[in-house]
């Protein structure tokens, strides 16, 4: 057989990974809602990757080949957290959006992992910044993202003025609520606590 000398010589054919190189990604799910009930569990100080792997069925190697750490994995976690979010409430009133945010916003944060694991990332975030952000990040852009969408179908229906300055806005959207369930822990919301509080927080923005 000939070939032609000015002809580059053909490249290898790279062969797909498999077995062992295939990062599966039931596993990485595994990994990730054992991180959760992990943290729920025994806090973040005493978790490990040992009780991590353990709970999710896999080896210790297969939790380190995603993470080089326990804290790079806590804070993937923190962090998917953020891109999930909440869906925007479009009832056709603010108040009504602002009902159902709360609704949804409540159960979320009294969910017995939930509700373990908020207090115990935030005293660990007061010692590591890199916590911090992260921690800060996945509340912030989950609640700012609901919050401009609600603001921006209020100001299109002629509820709310523009110019509303969002900063402000998401401190009376989200922190009642928020003061309620994740700082005092109050064991059972009053009833008619969301109608209220959606009635004097739509009533607050439009005062803006």
């Amino acid at each position: 057989m000939t070939t032609n000398a000015d002809e580059p010589p053909a490249r290898p054919r790279r062969r797909a990974p498999a077995g062992a190189a295939v990062l599966r990604e039931d596993v990485t799910e595994a990994i990730r809602a054992a991180v959760f009930e992990e943290l729920a569990a025994v806090g973040y100080a005493r978790m490990s990757i040992e009780g991590i792997a353990r709970r999710a069925g896999v080896g210790k190697t297969a939790v380190y080949r995603r993470w080089r750490s326990k804290l790079h994995l806590v804070l993937d976690v923190v962090s998917a957290m953020a891109v999930l979010g909440l869906p925007a409430p479009d009832t056709g009133s603010l108040e009504g959006d602002l009902r159902l945010l709360y609704e949804v916003t409540s159960r979320a944060l009294r969910h017995p992992v939930v509700s373990q694991i908020i207090p115990d990332l935030q005293a660990e975030a007061a010692r590591n910044p890199e916590m911090a952000e992260a921690f800060q990040k996945a509340l912030r852009d989950s609640q700012e993202s609901v919050a401009s969408r609600i603001l921006a179908a209020a100001e299109a229906r002629g509820e709310a003025g523009p110019g509303i300055d969002p900063d402000l806005a998401l401190d009376l959207i989200s922190g009642p609520l928020y003061w309620r369930a994740v700082v005092i822990r109050t064991p059972k919301l009053p009833k008619d606590y969301l109608a209220s509080l959606a009635r004097a927080t739509a009533g607050a923005l439009k005062a803006l």
